[in-house]
């Protein structure tokens, strides 16, 4: 048998058990060795029940706070000011003649009490004064437009797809010391195994074509795009008096492609600079990452038709 334990901690049932044992006059010896307890505990729990009229469960004090007041509120202003600094450079910048320095787990929990825990920052491309600026007139040049307007819009963009995977982080669940087995291990292949590029487009109408870009795409390649693929396209589900939309990529702007717009009296879209988020088709871009999780390619041929496959998929809802 252990050593006998002391009453401050004993818990609610035990304690009522060996009020019911003394009420029906068991020996106060047995009692402490049933539930191994000092003589004097057993003897001591029976005298507060009967000052107190019932059992306490007695609290130990908790440990005083080793900060005050104000280094708190110092601590939450300090971060509040600048959110990137550390727990340690907080506690640095809030040291004062009268104040010592908080330790990093205290101002981790002060700040984490203040509702300010650690979380990873959004990544988000860096837009410049110019280009919000830009953005916001072009906000408040289409503000007027109706249902009509958007409905005679062309969105397209370019993307790209690897062969092998993404890039994005793959998580595993696996025990210690097997990092190394098959089944745990993502499969690499240099230069991340290939990937192509696609061109694609979508109106209000439906889906248009998905396009396979060859290398590197030039102006004269996108050209040919426009002239054989988004142009038919078009005239088809909107008709000939349709706008199309694109980025501000150099091969884009053009002047080769330029004149093929002004030759073909295709209306352009303004589109401000850094305003990836602005086009409608990125969410499309998702969809069709999503529909492709789990297949694997073995070439770009195989990795083209799955892609042209999930794309004619998706349905008109998610253009609505």
């Amino acid at each position: 048998m252990g050593r006998p334990h002391n009453n401050k901690n004993v818990t609610l049932a035990v304690q009522e058990a060996v009020i019911q044992g003394i009420q029906m006059r068991l020996k106060r010896k047995d009692l402490a060795l049933q539930f191994n307890l000092a003589k004097s505990s057993i003897t001591g729990i029976f005298q507060r029940y009967e000052l107190r009229q019932g059992v306490v469960i007695r609290k130990s004090p908790e440990r005083p706070r080793k900060t005050n007041h104000l280094t708190d509120r110092n601590i939450v202003r300090t971060s509040r000011m600048n959110p990137r600094l550390s727990a340690g450079e907080v506690a640095a910048l809030v040291d004062g003649p009268m104040t010592p320095v908080p330790h990093v787990r205290t101002v981790r929990r002060r700040l984490a009490e203040s509702g300010l825990s650690g979380r990873r920052p959004a990544k988000k491309p860096f837009i410049n004064a110019k280009n919000r600026k830009i953005r916001v007139d072009w906000a408040k040049a289409h503000v007027g437009w109706g249902r009509a307007e958007w409905k005679s819009v062309l969105w397209s963009d370019e993307s790209k797809y690897n062969l092998f995977g993404s890039d994005g982080v793959k998580w595993i669940r696996r025990p210690v010391g097997t990092r190394y087995s098959p089944k745990y291990q993502t499969p690499t292949m240099k230069h991340g195994g290939g990937s192509i590029c696609v061109w694609g487009c979508f109106s209000a109408y439906g889906m248009g074509p998905l396009v396979r870009v060859s290398g590197l795409m030039d102006r004269f390649q996108y050209e040919s795009i426009l002239e054989n693929h988004m142009r038919p396209f078009a005239r088809q589900s909107i008709g000939r008096s349709f706008t199309y939309q694109q980025d501000n990529d150099p091969k884009h702007t053009s002047l080769h492609v330029r004149n093929w717009f002004n030759r073909r009296h295709v209306n352009v879209l303004p589109w401000p600079s850094q305003s990836p988020d602005l086009n409608v088709i990125e969410p499309l871009w998702e969809e069709l990452e999503r529909r492709l999780k789990g297949k694997f390619a073995s070439n770009a041929d195989q990795k083209f038709s799955q892609l042209q496959d999930a794309w004619s998929q998706i349905p008109q809802s998610a253009i609505n």
